[in-house]
């Protein structure tokens, strides 16, 4: 039999996929490693969909099938879970990973005018309402996705018979044998025009839900939107909880029948408040499932229009989001390019692809504003390449080399949204900005990391066994720094009557005038000021200005205080402009630095010349290096030369495009 083109390729392709096993990870969970990308499904087209990916060296391979999604197939899914069967066993032939896209707590029924049956028509009780009982029910003017003549429809999580009939769809999907059910956006409904504030859902069976969980009428006991009102704080936390269980039993129902498929949970809120109106918590759900997609940006939508302000907050936040993770793989769904006509596309795709693995979060590669596609796939190709090369670096789990911990207080963003993030973001920027390594502590990791240095930047909400948690630190000898507020409040939002300040370090008569045993008290938080200054003047200043003189002053001020307390003197010192971010690793035989250059990833910066040269690097006899080497973003590795100092070595990086890997080898000992 003659054998075609296409099938020749696909042959070809196989046997190099099988000749060359670097997409095989035997010894790592594989969503660890994964270079993103996303495809519509259908029969036809799994060939082709093989064929792309291995060009583009893709290794996660998401496809759009969506079963739950959709109201026919959510009550008739056998063909799709068919295609789903097919593409789970292609993807296995290359030794790749695939997952599928279903929705959440959404359903589309195409032409709903012309249809005697929809999903609102059958079951108008399941949907979401408003507190005045309008159903959560949307058309073609609400969202790019829907149709025309579609009708969209956001469901409540208490809807019972849905629910059992969409667990049963997970369990089915799960035993088609692909490697991960990718769930959508889990939310109520507050992110459409008209509904942010609504503070969803008031439907019958959600209200009789927390009327049996808190004797609250959710319709007349509490004052929406008023988080000095105890029955309010009872209403966020019981829809985040319900959210958070939801995505928790769909994790279940997948492990019952395949324990191999993963639960990908998708959330685009990052840090702020909108992870509180949305009820979707990503610290909480983190616990719950494995792997968490972040459709994430600050500032500017996309890479291309970001500027440099943005791009600290968006870094703070993927590293804040690793910190949730802690042995799990965070991936961020963010888009590179729409229509800059002053930014390539390759160009703003090497930026953010740049800022996410110097930050060691998980790439996916999209077009414009679509989960599929590319705005340049030779870019994904050679990029991706470059990653596959450099996994292990890039994908191990970071341990910073004494590091200054900073402490996020879920609680407090929970209770008190932007005050916390201004002086949170602040806090971690100073450091950043300083080339100081850091480490982002939780409630859930605070007993495991046990810092030397925490930082609690205006944490105003804290739980007895967080205040336990600080306790047995300060028995450790951990040193203390506090600024803003401290510990008004439990983690329901309740004042405390006690002074927490004074009680937990043993000192009435002196917090506002220094240290205090293990601790440096800041009435006034530096961290606010600082990201009030950045706000005020640091775009304008980062294209070709080096004058910082307010924000250095800050800067400097904080850290003199902070070594003065704690005697702290950094192992690595790194000469370089404060747009050069520093995230160190240390393994067994080898210390990593990620050196990032923000101005070199800023296509909004249109300074003269975005290149860092000449970085020098010092390290003191505690780091006992016999080798020094570079990875450059998208290069190639390469020996650098080091020199011997009084105290240690030294040695300088000439050029910083966007990022570089430095690699310092440990002698044995």
């Amino acid at each position: 039999m003659k054998m075609t083109k296409e099938k020749l390729n696909i042959v070809l392709i196989l046997f190099i996929a099988f000749s060359f096993s670097s997409f095989t990870f035997a010894q790592q969970d594989w969503t660890h490693k994964a270079r993103i990308a996303g495809y519509p499904l259908s029969n036809v087209i799994i060939d082709s969909i093989i064929i792309n990916s291995v060009y583009s060296n893709v290794f996660g391979i998401e496809v759009d099938n969506d079963i739950t999604g959709r109201y026919e197939s959510f009550l008739n899914p056998q063909e799709k879970l068919s295609t789903i069967k097919k593409m789970a066993e292609a993807a296995h032939k290359i030794n790749n990973k695939s997952f599928v896209y279903v929705a959440g707590l959404e359903c589309i029924t195409p032409n709903a005018n012309e249809k005697k049956h929809t999903f609102y028509k059958d079951h108008p009780d399941w949907v979401q309402r408003n507190i005045e009982n309008k159903p959560a029910i949307f058309g073609n003017n609400d969202a790019f996705w829907i149709v025309e003549g579609d009708e969209d429809v956001w469901i409540s999580p208490y809807a019972t018979e849905w629910r059992e009939i969409y667990m049963q769809r997970i369990r089915e999907i799960a035993a088609t044998g692909i490697d991960g059910i990718y769930v959508d956006i889990p939310y109520w409904m507050t992110h459409f025009e008209g509904w942010e504030n609504t503070w969803a859902s008031f439907d019958d069976l959600t209200v009789k839900a927390f009327k049996e969980k808190t004797g609250l009428d959710a319709k007349k006991d509490i004052i929406l939107g008023d988080f000095d009102d105890p029955g309010f704080i009872k209403w966020i936390n019981f829809r985040m909880q319900t959210l958070t269980d939801f995505v928790n039993e769909i994790d279940e129902n997948v492990k019952k029948i395949n324990p191999d498929c993963k639960t990908i949970i998708e959330v685009y809120p990052g840090l702020s408040e909108e992870a509180v109106r949305v009820g979707a918590d990503v610290f909480q759900m983190y616990s719950v499932v494995d792997v968490i997609a972040h459709e994430y940006s600050e500032g500017a939508y996309y890479a291309a229009d970001r500027t440099a302000s943005d791009w600290f907050n968006y870094i703070i936040g993927m590293l804040t989001f690793r910190a949730f993770a802690g042995d799990k793989a965070s991936w961020v769904l963010s888009y590179s390019w729409y229509d800059n006509p002053n930014v390539k596309p390759s160009d703003a795709i090497k930026s953010l692809f740049a800022s996410q693995v110097f930050s060691g979060t998980n790439s996916w590669d999209v077009k414009n504003f679509i989960m599929s596609s590319s705005n340049d796939y030779d870019t994904r190709k050679q990029i991706y390449g470059w990653i596959a090369d450099n996994e292990d670096v890039i994908y191990s789990k970071r341990k910073p080399i004494e590091p200054i911990s900073v402490y996020f207080s879920d609680n407090t963003r929970n209770y008190f949204s932007a005050e916390f993030i201004d002086s949170y973001r602040g806090i971690i920027n100073i450091l950043l900005q300083s080339h100081l390594p850091i480490n982002i502590v939780t409630s859930r990791n605070i007993n495991k990391i046990k810092p030397q240095i925490l930082i609690l930047p205006n944490v105003k909400c804290l739980s007895d066994s967080e205040i336990s948690s600080f306790r047995d630190l300060l028995n450790n000898d951990t040193k203390f720094i506090i600024t803003g507020e401290f510990a008004k409040f439990d983690e329901n939002r309740k004042p405390r009557n006690n002074d927490l300040l004074s009680e937990l370090f043993r000192n009435n008569n002196t917090l506002n005038s220094g240290d205090i045993n293990n601790l440096n008290y800041f009435k006034n938080c530096a961290g606010k000021v600082y990201t009030d200054e950045m706000n005020s003047v640091f775009n304008e200043q980062f294209n070709n200005s080096t004058n910082y003189d307010t924000l250095n002053k800050i800067r400097n001020n904080f850290i003199s205080h902070l070594q003065s307390l704690t005697g702290y003197k950094p192992k690595i010192n790194i000469e370089a402009p404060l747009h050069l971010i520093y995230n160190s690793n240390v393994s067994k035989d080898t210390v990593y630095l990620f050196l990032l250059n923000v101005k070199g990833i800023c296509e909004q910066c249109n300074a003269k010349d975005k290149l860092l040269k000449n970085i020098k690097v010092t390290y003191d006899d505690s780091i006992d290096a016999s080798e020094v080497y570079q990875i450059p973003f998208f290069g190639k590795k390469e020996i650098i030369k080091t020199t011997k100092t009084k105290d240690g070595f030294s040695f300088v990086v000439p050029e910083i495009e966007r990022g570089t890997i430095i690699s310092i080898k440990l002698k044995s000992s």
